[in-house]
This record gives C-alpha cells, structure tokens and sequence, in this order.
C-alpha cells in the first residue's frame, strides 16, 4: 500500500478549486473548513459532495445542521483559504463579513459562487466523512476561482504572486 507521503505528493498533481463550507452551530453561531475536496455527484437532482475531517472543529455542527453551504473562493480569497483552513483560530468567522440566508446557512461576502444544500447522506470513509448534499439553491459571479495546486494557491493562467 502507497505511504501518506507518496500519496499526498501524487494527489498534489490535481488541480482543485478552493471552498469554505459553512453552517451554523446549535447555537446559531456560524462556522466553517477549508475543503478542496469537493465535486458534483447528479443533475437529477442537483447532488454535491464534500469530504471533511472527522476530527475537524466544525464537524460536529456539520453533522448536526442537516444542511450546509459550499461557498466557492474567488481568486484573490487566498486569505481567507488559509483562515479557515487553520486550528489556530477559535473563531473563524471573526472580522469575515458574511450573510445568512434564508436558509439559515452563513455565505462569504463576494465569494465566486456559492450552494446551498441539504444533506442527504453521510459515509464514513478512513478518517473522512463524505457528506452528500441536495443543492437547493445556487448563485455563481463574475471572475476567477481560487485553485490549489502542487501544494501552493494558484489561478488560472498562472501562479499568484
């Protein structure tokens, strides 16, 4: 079997969009990861999928909400990539300007493009859980998505300063 390491470097050479999937906690307050882990599953009906880290501070909520948003980074979001993609900060939502919609589900201000979903399933994957999402509603802008790739932010047609 291919070593963590080995498996890592390899999966590096794919390049992801960037997304910070958000919900509220049991008590109302917003919370959020950084996932790269993301694709469409169905178009009838609209299926998404999300694989989050058991031991992830927001995974209780996540597990609990019944529903989530996957807001999708625009490229010049890198920032905001790496806040919620860290442990080192309780609050991740702190000083992020962010709406709730009438879904109850926190959006990013001026992401790329964002979905609202409910949760439809879950699986238990390694130490992962793959989170499948009925997307209710859906809003795309303008610009470019923030990419991951080789282990460094990148954009379309190049690196980033």
């Amino acid at each position: 079997m291919i070593d963590a390491a080995e498996f890592r470097h390899v999966l590096g050479h794919f390049a992801t969009g960037v997304t910070v999937i958000t919900t509220l906690d049991d008590a109302d307050r917003p919370t959020g990861l950084t996932a790269s882990s993301f694709t469409s599953v169905s178009l009838d009906p609209p299926l998404i999928l999300v694989c989050v880290d058991d031991k992830a501070v927001c995974y209780p909520a996540l597990r609990d909400a019944g529903r989530f948003a996957v807001n999708i980074l625009h490229s010049d979001q890198e920032q905001l990539s790496r806040r919620f993609a860290t442990t080192r900060i309780e609050n991740k939502f702190e000083g992020v300007e962010y709406s709730v919609t009438s879904g109850r589900l926190p959006i990013i201000k001026d992401v790329h493009a964002y979905l609202e979903c409910t949760t439809v399933s879950t699986h238990q994957a390694g130490d992962h859980t793959i989170f499948v999402g009925r997307v209710e509603t859906a809003q795309a802008g303008d610009g470019h998505p923030l990419l991951y790739y080789r282990g460094r932010y990148d954009r379309l047609g190049g690196a980033q300063p």
